[in-house]
């Protein structure tokens, strides 16, 4: 299932550990990472972790893909949840590297049915929590 303008194919390992996700709620976050032109899981975040523990998790110099199960309560006092495909890609990454995960993010994106929210982030402000939250309501 590669990506004809990329070439990327994508490990089945993430469509299962999404599905996860969104069915079990076992995991708050997901990374993956591109390697050997093919999509993988690089890790994955307890259901007791943070959204400061998941930004932590990011690389600071390397692009990645990443979901983000986002719990919150509305203004009405209801419990939710959105999940979130956020596509990091910092200013200190290779250009070779961004244009790689910029080409095949649409492509991976399809592949996780369930996306709620999209977030593209070059610096860990495009990505605080406020926007997070700003986001989901």
């Amino acid at each position: 299932m590669a990506n004809a303008a990329s070439g990327m194919a994508v490990d089945d390992e993430c469509k299962l550990k999404f599905s996860e996700l969104k069915t079990k709620r076992n995991y708050r976050y997901i990374i993956f990472k591109i390697e050997a032109q093919k999509v993988v899981v690089e890790n994955v975040g307890s259901p007791e972790e943070s959204y400061e523990d998941f930004s932590a998790a990011l690389p600071a110099d390397e692009c990645r893909y990443s979901v983000f199960d986002f719990d919150f309560t509305t203004e009405e006092n209801c419990q939710k949840s959105k999940i979130f495909f956020i596509a990091w890609s910092p200013e200190t990454a290779r250009v070779r590297m961004k244009m790689v995960y910029a080409s095949s993010k649409d492509r991976f994106k399809r592949e996780l049915d369930g996306i709620q929210v999209e977030l593209q982030a070059t610096d860990p402000s495009e990505m605080s929590f406020d926007i997070i939250k700003s986001r989901a309501l």
